[in-house]
């Protein structure tokens, strides 16, 4: 069955997905358990979690091991039972409460495939929890309920999460759903951009478009204006727009059923070497996205997208060297000081980048590139994000001015450039058995146009 081609729309098929991937997590599980000698699984959903002296609660973010298997996300006090040969046990909190809405009764299309118990209050849970032999119990510590306390064996989550990195067909058309919403928002926000509005309310304006309130999205937009797009992680959104809007650089996503999108567009105001430096860092990204291909080394995408900074450098006359030479003395690090990406999944950073098996380990990264978020070989139904960017950073073009490589850079063409901050360009990438990968972003994207 070909997902790529499957909505949520369509019942049977998302039925057969989610069956498949069911059977694919209780697979991967039974693994992990007899790897580690236990006997089952019990997943912690989390708990709400209030800010210091106040009653005022953070954002719940659920464990991602349980959102993994059931699409819930804003159920703290949930469990799951997972047990050889067993169907999976849901135990769902759903108390009654007159000051918050509490969740919904269970429905939908995944309810059939578990053991619903429903309960009113989060200790009514634990007699469903109490099982013999030896569990595995997976959670943070706060989530300890009675006897059954989170010990987060290795020897269990390391095989899950070194497999979690391939995706399953039904996790596929979640990312896909949520690469339509994200690309929907990132049309509004260039439309406010070019209506003068403030960060705020292109902000807000992205809010709008993809009908996700802040608190659901999968991390806090980088809405950056001007020299702002030079913060790799610009945190803040003025209220004020600046006297002129010369760059605009988006950093966010949209989640569909807790799988994320994580895609970065960068618009310039017509000027001609920004716009210069907008085309040829988009070429140079298409080019990094063709490289993810199963048996790929990640990290020689990554040293790759130095190789095409040096070229964009040497293109547009920023930086006037050899880029042979531009490598060896690290001058493309000055404007690239961040990794090509990682992972994307259940979470944005999607954990078991580094891992050099079930067992654990690591694979390091190349010497010189701490940032570096993925290290692993490619394999088909990874989905992994290509950012190549390349800023004029105040504090590295500091360091690049007491380097001898400062005699060949144009500092005019410099100057005139970060006033607009840089550019990044991501795309969210999913490997394939063979062929050309296939890129959520840009498919989202052209669905729209």
């Amino acid at each position: 069955m070909n997902s790529s081609r499957i909505t949520a729309a369509d019942p049977n098929a998302l039925h057969t997905l989610y069956e498949a991937h069911l059977a694919e997590q209780q697979r991967r599980t039974e693994h992990a358990l007899r790897r580690g000698g236990f006997d089952a699984l019990l997943i912690a959903s989390g708990i709400e979690k209030f800010a210091f002296l106040d009653d005022r609660p953070y954002v719940f973010q659920p464990n991602p091991h349980f959102k993994l298997w059931v699409p819930l996300v804003r159920h703290p006090d949930s469990w799951l039972v997972i047990r050889p040969g067993h169907k999976p046990r849901l135990v769902y909190v759903q108390p009654e409460d007159y000051w918050h809405v509490p969740p919904e009764a269970p429905s939908g299309f995944w309810v059939e495939h578990f053991e619903l118990i429903v309960v009113r209050k989060a200790e009514e849970a634990l007699p469903y929890l109490q099982l013999p032999g030896n569990l595995a119990i997976v959670g943070e510590a706060d989530a300890a309920l009675g006897d059954i306390i989170p010990n987060n064996p290795p020897e269990v989550l390391n095989p899950l999460h070194y497999a979690r990195a391939v995706k399953t067909g039904y996790e596929l058309l979640r990312l896909r759903e949520a690469s339509a919403l994200g690309a929907k928002a990132h049309l509004a926000s260039q439309r406010a951009f070019r209506d003068g509005l403030s960060e705020a309310g292109i902000h807000r304006a992205y809010l709008e478009s993809c009908g996700l309130a802040e608190r659901d999205l999968p991390y806090g937009n980088i809405v950056a204006l001007n020299e702002h797009a030079a913060v790799l992680h610009y945190q803040y959104q003025d209220e004020r727009a600046p006297a002129q809007s010369l760059s605009l650089l988006v950093d966010a996503g949209a989640h569909s059923c807790g799988y994320a999108s994580d895609i970065t567009r960068t618009t310039g105001n017509g000027d001609a070497a920004f716009q210069a430096l907008i085309d040829a860092m988009d070429a140079a990204q298409l080019r990094l996205v063709d490289q993810v291909r199963a048996g790929v080394d990640y990290r020689d995408i990554h040293l790759a997208s130095h190789r095409e900074i040096a070229g964009v450098l040497r293109q547009l006359g920023i930086v006037k060297m050899d880029e042979e030479a531009m490598l060896a003395q690290g001058v493309t690090s000055a404007f690239l000081p961040h990794g090509i990406g990682h992972l994307l999944g259940l979470q944005v950073h999607d954990i078991g980048g580094f891992m050099a098996g079930e067992d654990g380990g690591t694979i390091a990264k190349p010497q010189g590139h701490p940032y570096l978020r993925l290290t692993r070989v490619l394999q088909p139904g990874m989905v992994v994000t290509i950012e190549p960017g390349l800023y004029f950073i105040p504090m590295l073009l500091e360091k690049l001015r007491a380097t001898p490589a400062a005699a060949s850079v144009d500092w005019a063409l410099v100057k005139h450039l970060s006033a607009f901050g840089g550019v990044r360009i991501e795309d969210d990438v999913a490997c394939r058995e063979a062929g050309a990968p296939e890129n959520l972003t840009r498919d989202a994207f052209a669905a729209l146009a």
